[in-house]
C-alpha cells in the first residue's frame, strides 16, 4: 500500500509542479510526513530523491515544444541549478542538526508565509 501511496504523491508532485512551477517538495514532504509518518528529515531526503531528475527534464521538454521558454531561459534555470545544487547541501547540512518538531514548524511558516504572499498580491 505504501508504494501506491508514494506513486501518487509523485504523481500529484508532478502534475502541480508542471503546472506551477512549484518545486514538488512543497507537495511531497508534507504529503510524507502526514500520510506516511515519516520525519521531517527523512521525508525532505525522499523528496530530495524523488526530484533529481523527472521534473525538470520532461517539464522543460514540454514547455520548450510548445514555445514558451527560450534558451536565454534556460541558460538562466541552469544558473539557478548551480546555487540549488550549492544550497542543497547546506540546507540538508542544517536540517540533519535541527528536531524534526523545530524542522516541521519552519516549513510550516516558510509555506504560510509564501501562501499569503501569492494570496495578496
Amino acid at each position: 500500500m505504501q508504494n501506491i501511496i508514494m506513486l501518487f504523491i509523485g504523481l500529484l508532485a508532478g502534475v502541480l509542479s508542471g503546472m506551477f512551477g512549484i518545486g514538488g517538495g512543497i507537495i511531497i514532504v508534507p504529503a510524507l510526513v502526514l500520510i506516511l509518518g515519516m520525519t521531517q528529515q527523512t521525508a525532505s531526503a525522499t523528496s530530495l530523491v524523488a526530484l533529481l531528475l523527472p521534473v525538470g527534464i520532461l517539464g522543460v521538454l514540454e514547455y520548450y515544444r510548445e514555445g514558451r521558454i527560450s534558451m536565454d531561459n534556460i541558460w538562466l534555470g541552469l544558473l539557478l541549478a548551480a546555487g540549488l545544487f550549492i544550497g542543497a547541501y547546506f540546507g540538508a547540512k542544517i536540517a540533519t542538526h535541527l528536531s524534526g518538531t523545530v524542522l516541521r514548524r519552519a516549513f510550516a511558516v516558510f509555506t504560510g508565509i509564501v501562501a499569503l504572499r501569492l494570496w495578496f498580491k
